[in-house]
């Protein structure tokens, strides 16, 4: 994700192509180029220009393909910021739970609880760094890197990190881990029978969040609608040359790159937000976010040796 520079003057905006979509749709584009040069060049050779094409139908298709090209969007961008609240409501249900370890789990809790403060204290260590293993499962179990479960090993035991290679679903998995932790501090005295609800409520809202951005990252914007869109954009742009050279004339490459990269670049962006989970330059920063929430948790615990906070580098990119 870009994090843009408010210092950045407007003119310099104008030509930035870090995060826009020229890179991904230059070839297009050049294509287009392209033929409006030869259609301009067969146009004087062969006397086109007598012929004078009506504008008219492009016209009319150009407000039908806006209409479209803008629903798409924004509904593209829907699926985007729906993936953006998930995180932010993970985000608290991570520091409400944290706060409910720390409040809630107590040796005073029963009247014999079978952990002295030192256990106590250890399990919930236990508990909010799994938790925190668990915001960094998600990351990568939505961006397709839960291979390599490496990342989680500062919070997971090694012989259950062995067990959650086997999974498909490692979150899935972390959440029922923290289940049964919640079971064993009820067990052994220093969690109150009434206050497990509030546990597993929590555990059932982080489900839900990992529910909500799966339901988006396996749901794609529906194909035909994403083909019609491609296939009319396409035909109009590479048919715009016929309709201009006999007014525009030798100007005609240059009106109509103008008029391709509009409705091209439109059609990129909606692809670009589609998938909110991965790691270009227009996704959700989820690895800024999951080190956010494992600050937070750590340092909610008293530690003081951290890692940083990741911030935006020099180009203003956020992970």
């Amino acid at each position: 994700m870009i994090v843009p520079d408010r210092r950045l003057s407007w003119f310099r905006l104008l030509f930035e192509v870090r995060g826009s979509t020229l890179p991904r749709i230059s070839g297009r584009l050049l294509t287009v180029l392209a033929v409006s040069c030869v259609v301009t060049i067969e146009a004087y050779i062969t006397g086109y220009l007598e012929f004078n094409l009506s504008i008219v139908p492009f016209t009319l298709v150009s407000v039908a393909l806006g209409i479209f090209l803008g629903f798409r969007n924004n509904t593209a961008y829907d699926r985007y910021w729906e993936g953006r609240k998930l995180w932010g409501t993970l985000v608290n249900d991570t520091r409400t739970f944290t706060r409910l370890v720390l409040s809630t789990i107590s040796v005073h809790a029963t009247p014999s609880p079978k952990l002295d403060e030192a256990g106590t204290a250890d399990l919930q260590r236990d508990l909010v760094y799994r938790t925190i293993a668990y915001a960094h499962a998600l990351r990568m179990h939505l961006r397709n890197d839960a291979t390599d479960l490496t990342p989680l090993a500062p919070f997971i035991p090694a012989d259950e990190l062995t067990q959650l290679a086997r999974h498909h679903n490692v979150p899935i998995a972390i959440l029922q881990m923290l289940s049964a932790r919640v079971e064993a501090a009820r067990r052994a005295g220093v969690l109150r029978n009434r206050d497990v609800h509030l546990f597993e409520n929590m555990l059932t809202d982080m489900c839900n969040v990992q529910g909500g951005c799966e339901r988006i990252k396996n749901t794609p914007f529906p194909f035909s609608y994403t083909l019609l869109m491609h296939t009319i954009v396409a035909g109009y742009c590479f048919a715009l040359p016929f309709g201009l050279v006999a007014t525009t004339r030798l100007a005609t490459p240059v009106v109509v790159a103008l008029i391709a990269y509009a409705f091209l670049g439109l059609d990129a962006v909606g692809d670009e937000l589609e998938e909110p989970f991965g790691s270009d330059y227009n996704d959700l920063p989820l690895e800024t976010l999951s080190r956010m929430i494992e600050v937070n948790l750590r340092q909610l615990l008293g530690e003081e040796s951290v890692p940083p906070l990741l911030t935006p580098d020099s180009n203003g990119v956020s992970i």
